[in-house]
């Protein structure tokens, strides 16, 4: 039963163009082609990530945040109420009118006490800024390092110029170490972040951002074990090109958080809305039709990066509403209102 579920789950059709089998991607003649279980790695990867993330928060990002002058504010804790705080901690943290007046019976408390106490619990779980500069700190450095080590791994590439390129000779395209090394980091990176997402500063698009981790796993992993590999470096890059830009902004307090917020937008969407649609969808979606007909791997994979099109737009529409309050004098700095914290940390690279 498992034997045979296994064989339908990894069957050749599925996956790969026709009159082509899994014993095309094994290693001969000098080629060496990604394998499946290469992304087991990515598990205990995932894991020193943390580390080195809990080790980088500690020792380099709070001394820095000091540095800077940002410290974490001392809060007053709400009084205690067993009452209050089971239904805080079990069923809402904003109640409704009606359940304010039935707890307001219950603890013996006016209906004010009872509003002011949740209005400053909630408070009282609000991340701080300290906590936010550590995390924000975290990924500005990943991404750094990914879109320099991804611009060394590809200037030199053909495909890296010419988008017909990614598909000369596929599926027998040899593997790289530099490609090796760049998928294997970047799925261990969002494989770290998925485990800690329950723990960072939860956004409002906290269901989107899932969504976005779940792809970007997906969307990696289907396209290492089918050999997509040049296509996947290429929107690896040109995710992470504006994730750097955010990351800054997004602590700048002086002038220049203008023209950075400007870059910003601009990167973004030349990168995301213009670049990723019509050059690499292009190119997934109308080259490899010339060499095979279409199976069900070349569908599943268009549609997966169709839906990180949408995820794009979705936040192309919220920075452009910043942009509009932040030129109408609605907020005096881009990144430090709440509508821009809704969606700040899930604009993470792109998942391939």
């Amino acid at each position: 039963m498992i034997d045979t579920l296994y064989e339908w789950i990894w069957w050749d059709r599925f996956w790969l163009p026709v009159n082509l089998t899994w014993a095309d991607l094994e290693d001969r003649d000098g080629r060496v082609y990604a394998k499946a279980s290469d992304l087991y790695v990515t598990l205990p990867y995932a894991i020193g990530f943390l580390l080195v993330r809990y080790l980088f928060e500690r020792l380099i990002a709070t001394p820095l945040a000091a540095s800077v002058g940002i410290r974490e504010k001392a809060r007053l804790r709400v009084p205690d109420n067993p009452i209050l705080e089971l239904y805080y901690l079990s069923h809402s943290r904003n109640p409704g009118q009606a359940v304010i007046d039935g707890l307001s019976k219950k603890s013996g408390w006016c209906v004010r006490q009872v509003e002011r106490w949740f209005r400053k619990r909630r408070n009282q779980d609000r991340p701080g800024v300290l906590k936010k500069f550590r995390e924000a700190s975290w990924r500005f450095v990943f991404y750094l390092l990914a879109l320099i080590g991804g611009v060394v791994s590809l200037y030199d590439k053909e495909w890296f110029y010419d988008t017909w390129e990614v598909w000369n000779g596929f599926p027998k395209q040899t593997m790289l170490d530099s490609q090796y090394w760049y998928y294997i980091l970047e799925m261990s990176f969002y494989g770290s972040l998925l485990f800690r997402v329950t723990f960072d500063v939860k956004r409002k698009d906290f269901k989107e951002q899932i969504i976005h981790h779940l792809a970007t796993l997906t969307l990696l992993s289907f396209s290492w074990c089918v050999n997509y590999i040049r296509i996947g470096t290429l929107v690896m890059l040109i995710h992470d090109a504006s994730d750097v830009l955010l990351e800054v902004c997004y602590h700048v307090e002086c002038l220049c958080v203008v023209f950075l917020f400007v870059v910003f937008a601009i990167v973004f969407m030349v990168t995301r809305l213009v670049i990723f649609p019509f050059w690499l969808i292009h190119c997934t979606w109308v080259y490899p039709t010339l060499q095979y007909p279409p199976f069900f791997g070349y569908y599943f994979f268009n549609v997966m990066l169709v839906v990180l099109l949408f995820l794009h737009i979705f936040w192309a529409y919220l920075i452009l509403r910043m942009v509009k309050k932040f030129l109408f004098g609605k907020v005096s700095h881009p990144f430090g209102s709440g509508l821009f914290h809704s969606f700040f940390s899930t604009l993470h690279p792109f998942p391939l």
